[in-house]
């Protein structure tokens, strides 16, 4: 758990500090001063890059619980069927769906951009919260497919309008969505922070190999969001969580940088080529095999870590919802804790393995629906390339 509390140390130290009148911190009995920060507005004509907001600070009161209020999806208009992937590879519509459980998936065309997709769903959130994006405190985009290199949390925050929020991405693949979940408990937990925004966005249809009927068969493209808000500690809704990594696991699920060897300047001599490659990614490598391993012995582990932290066995939780990357992998896990299949969530046949998506996307359509109902406490779980894996006990509402 040390290293789950790690991922928000000194988090607050990378704001740019301003001289403010000190407000102060409930910290146990004592009073201590805290110097309030700004965030910049967003870059629109007429306005100064970096320029701080000129909001009023909440005091920020450390040691709160957390609690989702509110969440929201959005998926690309262009649906993928398995006959029509029948068309491309040699596969067929029976193969793929016994195999995965997957029907259709999504995928990006046209002018449609992740980080649009990731506003979409976030506005979603905001809605169902009753909250405007003026209230929002911080914005984490997990994604492993930025439209831009250097990442598109900063992008998604300025097209909602959160001019107050500071905003970053984490790279987690799979499990990204648990891990911002997490960060942003941590975030309010400790930095004060009240209203955050987890966004879990990918696109992966970028980097499959559309001839590899292996890997190809597998993933769509989604955006899903929650609304994560300070509450009393009574009220909190994060009650265990278990986080993993393991790099010796890399090779079995990566898409690696790779360099354009046509454009290279040889040398003969051996010296250092130059200039440097240009650099690009693979496709997605897999192996099946392991990955099924992987998953079904260390996320049920995962999950038994998280309920003992929470002090509930897996017959007290209402809901399971797993990474949705594969239905025998669901099955597995399920059966392992012994949760029946009414109490599964999956909606892997209509969209497939959409990354750190699959979560929130799943949850909001199961809330949405009137599935999950307030009060109600949900085992959930990412796992993928890294190796990373996680879970965590949450209560909706």
């Amino acid at each position: 758990m040390a290293n789950a509390l790690g991922l928000v140390s000194s988090s607050l130290h990378s704001f740019r500090w301003r001289n403010r009148a000190p407000l102060w911190l409930s910290r146990s009995d004592k009073r201590a001063p805290f110097i309030c920060c700004a965030a910049g507005d967003d870059g629109v004509e007429g306005h100064v890059l970096g320029a701080a907001s000129s909001r009023s600070h909440r005091p920020r009161v450390i040691g709160m619980g957390s609690k989702l209020v509110g969440c929201g999806s959005s998926v690309p208009k262009l649906l993928i069927s398995n006959d029509d992937l029948a068309q491309i590879v040699e596969t067929s519509d029976e193969w793929i769906s016994v195999r995965t459980g997957i029907r259709n998936r999504r995928v990006l065309s046209g002018n449609e951009t992740l980080s649009g997709f990731a506003v979409d769903a976030a506005k979603g959130a905001l809605q169902m919260a009753q909250l405007e994006a003026e209230e929002v405190d911080l914005v984490i985009m997990c994604t492993s497919t930025p439209d831009d290199l250097f990442g598109c949390g900063t992008q998604v925050q300025r097209d909602l309008g959160c001019k107050n929020a500071w905003a970053f991405d984490i790279t987690a693949a799979c499990s990204g969505f648990i891990v911002g979940l997490i960060s942003a408990t941590r975030f309010i937990k400790g930095g004060g922070f009240q209203n955050i925004l987890v966004i879990g966005a990918d696109a992966l249809s970028r980097y499959v190999d559309w001839t590899d009927r292996g890997t190809c068969i597998l993933f769509g493209d989604a955006a899903g969001a929650v609304l994560v808000q300070a509450c009393h500690s009574d009220e909190d809704g994060l009650l265990g969580f278990d986080l993993h990594s393991d790099g010796h696991g890399h090779r079995q699920l990566n898409a690696l940088a790779q360099g354009d060897d046509d454009k290279l300047i040889s040398n003969s001599n051996g010296a250092p080529l130059f200039p440097p490659r240009k650099s690009s990614f693979s496709c997605i490598q897999m192996n099946g095999k392991e990955v099924f391993r992987f998953a079904v012995r260390s996320v049920p582990q995962s999950i038994e870590a998280a309920l003992e932290e929470a002090g509930l066995s897996s017959s007290s939780i209402d809901w399971l919802l797993l990474h949705q990357a594969n239905q025998r992998i669901i099955d597995a896990v399920s059966n392992r804790l012994e949760i029946p299949s009414d109490k599964v969530i999956s909606n892997l046949a209509n969209y497939g393995n959409t990354s750190a998506a699959s979560i929130p996307l799943a949850l909001d359509e199961a809330i949405r629906g009137g599935k999950i109902q307030a009060g109600n406490t949900i085992a959930t779980a990412g796992f993928g390339a890294g190796l990373t894996w996680g879970s965590a006990i949450i209560r909706w509402r």
